[in-house]
């Protein structure tokens, strides 16, 4: 994984760790994608900083991090390609809520470098991510792509619109076939982003995926069942 212009501080002094131990992980998985260091500024808080110490005996130091990290064009081919992901939001009770969201590929927007857009569906009306971020607009995405053991997070502020007073971004950001079901729209202002590594992600397909890879098996099959009734 390339690193690109952004600087991190590195020293010999105890309380720093080297830019090679924080990404390490991160460079078996998603090589020549350059790290977001907002993502860990955002994320390596006081407390985590004490937990790598505590273990460690280092603890990581991020400088000079940007305002917020742009989506590139890596990273939009993949939220592209995805037809799932899991949305978590904070209650105001501070418990965290994950939340499955799925579709076909491409339901997940990308709108700009900056902002993700989606298409809320009617569910069990418990409206539990809703009223989440009514209260707190915080999320994370965490989204997987298992045959390739690959996984991204992505960290932003989200809004929720009502379809009902919008129906110009229902006919945007939902398909034709899902219009009667859209109930909101949810749209997420990308603050930053994580590639993650792929240990320990086991490989799963979906039935398409699978269909895929043994079509040209039954092709193959096939033909040789034609082959032998003609010999026969």
């Amino acid at each position: 994984m390339k690193v690109g212009t952004r600087s991190y501080s590195e020293s010999t002094n105890s309380e720093e760790i080297s830019l090679a131990t924080v990404i390490r992980c991160q460079a078996d998985s998603m090589e020549g994608e350059p790290m977001a260091m907002k993502y860990l500024e955002t994320m390596m808080t006081e407390s985590v900083l004490h937990a790598q110490q505590q273990y460690y005996g280092h603890a990581a130091k991020i400088t000079d991090a940007p305002e917020r990290d742009l989506l590139g064009e890596g990273e939009a081919e993949f939220l592209a390609a995805r037809d799932s992901f899991y949305l978590s939001t904070v209650s105001e009770t501070g418990w965290p809520y994950v939340q499955h969201r799925g579709g076909t590929p491409g339901f997940l927007h990308v709108v700009s470098p900056t902002q993700l857009a989606f298409a809320d569906y009617k569910g069990n009306r418990q409206m539990l991510s809703t009223g989440n971020l009514a209260a707190n607009d915080r999320v994370c995405l965490f989204l997987m792509d298992y045959p390739q053991r690959t996984r991204l997070k992505i960290l932003g502020h989200a809004r929720v619109e009502d379809a009902r007073r919008h129906p110009e971004l229902v006919a945007q950001f939902a398909a034709p076939e899902t219009h009667g079901i859209v109930e909101r729209l949810f749209f997420i202002e990308v603050v930053s982003f994580d590639w993650n590594c792929p240990k320990y992600i086991t490989p799963r397909y979906t039935v398409a995926e699978v269909e895929e890879a043994v079509a040209p098996l039954r092709a193959r099959i096939a033909e040789l069942e034609a082959q032998r009734k003609n010999q026969s």
